[in-house]
């Protein structure tokens, strides 16, 4: 099969996407194939630390202590994600080349808990954390993307960590050379 376009990009809600989970989202697109999608909110961070997260699973967060978590969408909020930038103190073990996915730009997904010990042990400045994530079932996002609710953007380091949750949206559909406020509430694809 071959690799989606879509994967690894990332996708911008449309002002007239109303849907309260998805309103001015940012999301990475993680994989997407005929079987379906998986995305990560970028830039919904929640009332709960990393360290707050790691305590609660026994484990300790060598990070900044008040490092947010972000709700990655509504399906299975009781589940953590991460993506993370590749470095040498976490390139150095089987368990981070086997259970990580290279998204490109040095920027790796992780949902295991052995590779959260390995990055809370250490983490890398660019890390972000989520609880839950959104799914798209088979055609579900092509089909909302030809009602134009979806805009899709490269992904880059600096959408993923760099840019705070505030101004991620705005950020996002500039970098492909458009004003927000011109964007128009009309279906078709953009």
């Amino acid at each position: 099969m071959a690799e989606s376009s879509l994967n690894a990009s990332l996708l911008i809600a449309m002002p007239q996407l109303q849907d309260p989970n998805f309103l001015r989202t940012v999301m990475m697109i993680v994989h997407h194939d005929d079987q379906g999608t998986f995305g990560l909110v970028l830039n919904r961070p929640v009332e709960m630390s990393a360290d707050e997260l790691c305590a609660g699973l026994d484990m300790h967060w060598g990070g900044e202590p008040e490092t947010p978590l972000h709700w990655g969408g509504p399906v299975q909020p009781q589940t953590g994600w991460m993506l993370y930038a590749h470095t040498d103190v976490l390139a150095d073990t089987d368990e981070m080349e086997e259970e990580s996915t290279d998204l490109g730009h040095g920027v790796f997904f992780a949902g295991s808990l052995n590779v959260l010990r390995r990055v809370a042990e250490d983490p890398p400045g660019d890390v972000r954390l989520f609880l839950g994530y959104a799914g798209w079932g088979p055609g579900q996002l092509e089909s909302e993307m030809a009602e134009g609710v979806w805009l899709t953007a490269p992904s880059s380091r600096e959408a993923i960590f760099e840019v705070d949750s505030d101004s991620l949206w705005d950020y996002s559909v500039r970098s492909l050379g458009i004003d927000p406020s011109t964007l128009i509430l009309t279906p078709g694809v953009h």
